[in-house]
């Protein structure tokens, strides 16, 4: 016997050594979620954090990667990809985030003794909602952990240098969570929840969904132990209900009754009423290549990004004529290096004439994550009936890495004198 199933089977959430219940593979999933949000931002990378927004600096901190705030059109197509997935998940899984996925039910699943606190004594009423108070605490730590890091937030607490701000952020969302999860729990997915909503546009007759099989409702005892078991109180026996978050918990319940009578359960995940929908639909090719379509998208935007920009500002000297002849134009460049390494900037010229001398020769260092403004002064020679204005390009190269290359265009001023 595994050691797995020998763990749920003490749980009751296996029958047999071939059968683990629905219950125990929600489980499996919902730890290994847990373990990823609460551990993901203790995981660093480069030295920031593998995911966190830091509000300071308005940057957001993505696995080694840093994407400063005029970057964020980069967040915006990967937020677009990620609703084009769940609109996808949902067509061809139904609302399997609901039941296995949702936060939501993450936590309340985690806190069922508030359930089972309803009908105890004021005991087991007081531990119960003590308990949830400290889970409420560590959730909503773990939500600032996403703007403030772990590393810095643990630290001050134990010293007592937490700011106001922080704290202030914190006592709020506990006070949520506890009143979430002590007191609405299921509720909110059957009544406030905007996803659960949003299935009713998003379900088609090929869904998939939990239903009672429809060729056996006559084996059905009327035990209600489906009913009894429903976080949101349907009764799935019914047909289908835009409250059932496809936790699969009926599924159990009816088939823990029916394996008494050596049979199978009643209840079962089907595509459409009675299994006679299609998974490969026409709707599933459209939004699946759409969301393919948007992930290399935002892989492209992402990877394509040199992480090194600059503008061209105008210089206090005015265009002039020196006294050999030459024509001295002057610009300050504020060049941003928005990747987590320092560069060493080359500045080029191109489309001045080849003999145009600029003032920058050694390439300009610049730190990680820092903002430097520095002058740059060009004299060309050849301007012999040249009148107005000549645009030419001025281009940064990292030394030491060639695809760090950024280009701006700029104007060179020729005097009327010349």
């Amino acid at each position: 016997m595994s050691l797995l199933f020998y763990a749920t089977k003490k749980l009751g959430m296996a029958t047999d050594k071939r059968h683990m219940t629905m219950r125990a593979w929600r489980w499996i999933v919902e730890i290994l979620q847990a373990a990823l949000i609460l551990g993901l931002p203790f995981l660093r990378i480069k030295g920031e954090s593998a995911l966190r927004f830091d509000i300071p600096s308005l940057r957001l901190h993505v696995f080694g990667c840093t994407l400063w705030m005029q970057e964020f059109f980069i967040v915006l197509a990967a937020t677009i990809f990620f609703t084009l997935l769940i609109v996808f998940v949902t067509l061809v899984f139904g609302r399997i985030w609901c039941g296995w996925l949702c936060p939501q039910t993450v936590l309340v699943d985690f806190t069922p003794f508030v359930d089972k606190a309803r009908e105890k004594g004021i005991a087991y009423k007081i531990t119960a909602y003590a308990l949830t108070f400290l889970v409420s605490i560590l959730v909503a730590a773990s939500l600032i952990w996403y703007f403030v890091s772990p590393y810095e937030f643990i630290p001050d607490f134990l010293n007592g240098n937490l700011s106001s701000v922080t704290w202030g952020f914190w006592i709020v969302l506990t006070i949520v969570m506890l009143l979430n999860y002590a007191f609405l729990r299921h509720k909110w997915c059957a009544t406030i929840c905007p996803y659960a909503k949003l299935q009713g546009v998003m379900f088609d007759k090929d869904t998939l969904i939990i239903e009672m099989d429809p060729q056996r409702e006559q084996e059905c005892i009327e035990c209600k132990s489906c009913v009894r078991n429903c976080p949101v109180e349907i009764d799935i026996r019914k047909g289908l209900n835009a409250a059932c978050i496809n936790c699969a918990e009926c599924i159990d319940a009816c088939s823990k009754i029916m394996t008494k009578f050596n049979k199978e359960g009643l209840i079962h995940y089907s595509y459409g009423h009675g299994g006679e929908g299609r998974i490969i639909r026409q709707n599933i090719f459209i939004v699946g290549a759409f969301t393919v379509l948007f992930l290399f998208f935002s892989a492209y935007l992402m990877f394509a990004r040199t992480g090194v920009d600059f503008t061209v500002l105008p210089h206090n000297m005015e265009p002039r004529i020196t006294k050999d002849g030459s024509v001295l134009n002057g610009y300050v460049l504020s060049v941003k290096n928005m990747l987590n390494n320092q560069v060493d900037l080359q500045v080029t010229l191109e489309g001045l004439d080849k003999d145009a001398i600029q003032s920058v020769t050694e390439p300009v260092h610049l730190d990680a994550g820092k903002m430097d403004k520095f002058p740059l002064f060009v004299r060309s020679k050849k301007t012999e009936g040249l009148k107005g204005i000549k645009k030419f390009k001025i281009t940064l190269t990292d030394k030491n890495n060639k695809d760090i290359s950024v280009t701006q265009e700029a104007n060179f001023t020729i005097p009327d004198e010349v």
